[in-house]
């Protein structure tokens, strides 16, 4: 391989295939906020089914992003949290909001 070729990291590929599913952006972002319940998950993304919202934090969690912390009841109650690994994706997660902003305020132009 010369210094002209090119190639894609793997460790990249990777991290779009996870992570480039839809809603997952924007259930890690809910999140960076601080842990939640299923529901005020559910109500923070509108548009985004509870079906699908279930898969994803499943995900999530298999990926060791996020884990599922069950408070003893009565009620019973779930609360969804980003782990080490998931924290470790706030400073990419800042730097996709300002280049999303500043693309918005180009657009608006």
């Amino acid at each position: 391989m010369t210094n002209l070729d090119l190639h894609a990291c793997q460790h990249t590929e990777t991290a779009f295939r996870m992570l480039g599913k839809r809603w997952m952006g924007p259930i890690l972002d809910v999140l960076l906020q601080r842990p939640a319940r299923f529901n005020e998950i559910a109500r923070a993304i509108p548009m985004l089914s509870k079906r699908m919202l279930d898969e994803r934090l499943t995900e999530l969690a298999e990926w060791g992003l996020v884990e599922r912390i069950v408070d003893p009841g009565p009620p019973l109650a779930v609360t969804y949290r980003l782990t080490a690994r998931g924290e470790g994706l706030r400073p990419a997660m800042e730097a996709i909001r300002a280049w999303a902003a500043g693309s918005s305020q180009e657009e608006g132009k």
